[in-house]
């Protein structure tokens, strides 16, 4: 006589393996709660903006690693930092939230942005010229918190953990999208009490080599080329600079206090020069305008946040400029 087998319950076995398995929401989830960790620096500033527990993260973090199979972060007493497949993961998982919220947004019909959104932008330009539209964008959109990080540097999107950023200057990089907002004009200054007394103005840009000067060494150090207005003509201006900076407050600062003469944007200097604390040299005679752009990171879907803020930098450069 056979002993009897009970029958193996596939479906029991099935279901059990669907309950191990996350729901693709889950897996949202466990993506958002690590790059939330990485934006963060840390599991506790993490869980304090994910308004849960420190364990929480970590436990989300522990399942993200076992379900990829790698490890995302070395972790030591001082600090958090990503592994070689971590910086992958990091990239393809802001990709892949940002894809998402597009997705429900479209989905529910509003496309209202929403979240948090990190935008790099160089000093002088952050802290003056477009306070206002960033003002218009976030009073437009109540739900999307900003932050407006200071830097003169080019972005690491990754490193960083910005979505865009405001540059100035010709964009090298093929794997961003460059959105050209305006050209900024540049122009000649110095403090009246630079110029010799009893002297006339220099008239030709030839003369300005004479004169102390100072420099911004991100677009020029030893050397400055000026172009007549009218009819195109160039001149080269050689230069043993006084002070070198990468600022453009410093540089400002410096030529009001009599240092020397300088070239910056004429956006920044037009009240000293209404105020007589500086005077245009050479009016006739510029250096070339700045290009100023704003770039992202090449995706297949961008959230509406980023769209709108594009949008608002478009038309507000345009009345601030």
């Amino acid at each position: 006589m056979h002993a009897y087998k009970k029958p193996i319950d596939r479906t029991m076995s099935t279901s059990r393996a669907r309950l191990s398995s996350p729901a693709p929401a889950d897996r949202i989830e466990l993506m958002n709660t690590f790059v939330r960790i990485v934006e963060a620096g840390s599991l506790s500033a993490a869980a304090t903006q994910m308004r849960t527990t420190q364990p929480t993260v970590s436990r989300r973090l522990q399942t993200l690693e076992k379900q990829l199979g790698i490890r995302l972060l070395r972790r030591s007493t001082h600090a958090l930092k990503l592994t070689e497949d971590g910086e992958r993961c990091f990239a393809r998982a802001r990709e892949l939230i940002a894809d998402w919220q597009a997705f429900e947004a479209d989905m529910r019909g509003d496309g209202e942005p929403e979240g948090t959104l990190r935008v790099m932008v160089p000093h002088a330009f952050g802290q003056q010229l477009l306070v206002k539209p960033l003002a218009d964008y976030v009073r437009q959109h109540p739900r999307v918190n900003v932050d407006w990080l200071h830097n003169d540097r080019h972005p690491d999107f990754i490193a960083d953990g910005v979505d865009c950023a405001i540059h100035v200057g010709d964009v090298t990089d093929p794997d961003v999208v460059a959105i050209k907002l305006a050209e900024v004009p540049r122009i000649v200054v110095a403090a009246p009490s630079v110029l010799p007394q009893g002297q006339r103005p220099p008239g030709h840009a030839s003369e300005l080599a004479s004169l102390p000067w100072l420099a911004l060494r991100t677009y020029y150090r030893t050397e400055l080329t000026l172009t007549r207005t009218r009819g195109g003509e160039q001149c080269r201006i050689p230069m043993h600079p006084r002070i070198s900076t990468d600022s453009l407050y410093a540089l400002r600062s410096a030529a009001v206090m009599g240092l020397g003469a300088c070239v910056g944007s004429t956006w920044l200097l037009r009240e000293d020069i209404d105020a007589g604390r500086l005077v245009q040299l050479v009016p006739e005679w510029q250096a070339a305008p700045l290009p100023c752009y704003l770039i992202y990171p090449y995706a297949r879907l961008h959230s509406p946040k980023l769209k709108r803020f594009v949008d608002i930098m478009r038309k507000g450069w345009q009345d601030v400029a």
